[in-house]
């Protein structure tokens, strides 16, 4: 939470973006405003916990288990609908008491919404965020810029990952521009990694010349199984998740569940590919399980941790250039602050570079003005901002849409 405090009297453009991801335990805020070239101002930051019955609530809509005549899915859904926003518009109002500001001084809410259904692969594709932008409209009194996803998978696309026309704006150090010969100027260039590690871990690659296109998408699972085996197991525990991967650190990998892990379907699709808790949960977990001889609780955390790790650096793996000194990899989300993990990642990253002639520097986005736990809240925020200029804000490379488009949808008060 910022300490800093912005007052009314000075007229300022000021956006709030809202994230509430995959792991389903609480929504960020972030204020920020635009100056005149649209350069990003980070101002204050605001994170509202959920209740555990609200986080269960949300886990429970994930997958359709167990449906029968008495489930009610869609009752229970629309009615979280409504209950979130109404949450959202309370920690919003919050948040402007906190920064001594009024509704007045927002120009729009950016909402991302809280995903209960990601369905790239169906016959009909969909996805479903709930978390009423008409409801946090009418309660805050702000325009909400919202439903980013829907028009890039109308368009064909996949609807994520959102974040890479972001990425591309904060951390980007491309250095050629594509109507040069010259190439020397490379060498001052770096290809750059944006790995968010939520309940779901994706990836943005920046590569250091424009002769190559930006990538992103999801590389598996972030935090989510790792989180629900560690709440199957530890229900008394003061969090509700590995707590610097402590409990993982004590667990050894078990070479055979690991390779049951990677060897599903997901890592052998080709980009543009994206996925959500509705595929990687428990009960997908305990299929694997069946298939070997019984595994202590702990090997089974730790295996879940180098399973995420080795999955985000298979895919760094992949598109590093391998013509840059350095390849810069910036963490964030929640898993940057799994200190087992981080070191997986960067020990990986290590003996990649002793085999190649390529370094990898592994950095958290903080290093770049920007906190890794407030970067998705801030990027909704600039999501809202393209909407109002008209910005091209996603990413047909990335997602797989046809063609190229201003994100989102206007709810007004």
């Amino acid at each position: 939470m910022s300490n800093m405090q912005i007052h009314s009297s000075k007229k300022q453009n000021y956006y709030i973006g809202l994230m509430s991801g995959t792991s389903a335990d609480g929504l960020d805020l972030a204020l920020v405003t635009f100056d005149k070239d649209n350069k990003l101002n980070h101002h204050a930051s605001y994170y509202q916990a959920y209740s555990k019955q609200t986080t269960a609530k949300i886990i429970a809509l994930y997958r359709a288990e167990n449906n029968n005549s008495n489930n009610n899915e869609i009752d229970r859904a629309f009615e979280l609908d409504v209950e979130l926003a109404q949450r959202f518009a309370n920690a919003i109002n919050a948040f402007l008491v906190q920064e001594q500001l009024v509704s007045d001084d927002i120009i729009a809410i950016g909402s991302h919404g809280q995903t209960i259904r990601h369905r790239p692969r169906a016959e009909f594709p969909f996805t479903l965020q709930i978390g009423c932008c008409q409801t946090l409209a009418t309660l805050t009194n702000i325009r909400v810029i919202g439903q980013f996803r829907r028009k890039d998978m109308a368009l064909g696309g996949q609807g994520a990952p959102l974040v890479p026309a972001f990425h591309q704006t904060i951390f980007s150090e491309n250095f050629i521009n594509e109507n040069t010969s010259d190439k020397s100027t490379l060498a001052n260039g770096s290809d750059v990694f944006v790995i968010n590690i939520g309940g779901i871990a994706n990836l943005t690659f920046l590569p250091a010349t424009n002769k190559l296109p930006v990538i992103g998408y999801d590389t598996g699972t972030g935090n989510a199984l790792m989180d629900d085996w560690f709440q199957l197991h530890n229900p008394n525990s003061n969090t509700h998740f590995d707590k610097n991967g402590d409990w993982a650190a004590k667990g050894k990998v078990n070479d055979d569940l690991l390779r049951q892990l990677l060897s599903d379907d997901f890592f052998q699709l080709a980009p543009p590919k994206s996925t959500g808790r509705e595929y990687f949960h428990l009960s997908w977990l305990k299929k694997q399980l069946n298939h070997l001889k019984p595994i202590t609780n702990q090997d089974v955390q730790a295996t879940l941790t180098a399973f995420t790790a080795i999955t985000i650096v298979n895919a760094i793996k992949q598109h590093s250039a391998k013509t840059t000194n350095t390849t810069k990899v910036y963490l964030c989300g929640g898993g940057a602050h799994n200190n087992t993990l981080k070191n997986q990642i960067n020990q990986q990253l290590k003996s990649e570079s002793e085999s190649t002639s390529n370094k990898y520097e592994l950095l958290l986005t903080n290093q770049k003005g920007i906190d890794g736990d407030q970067l998705e809240a801030v990027a909704f925020s600039w999501l809202a901002f393209a909407y109002d200029n008209k910005l091209l804000s996603s990413m047909p490379a990335v997602t797989g849409a046809s063609k190229s488009c201003t994100l989102g949808t206007a709810y007004f008060p």
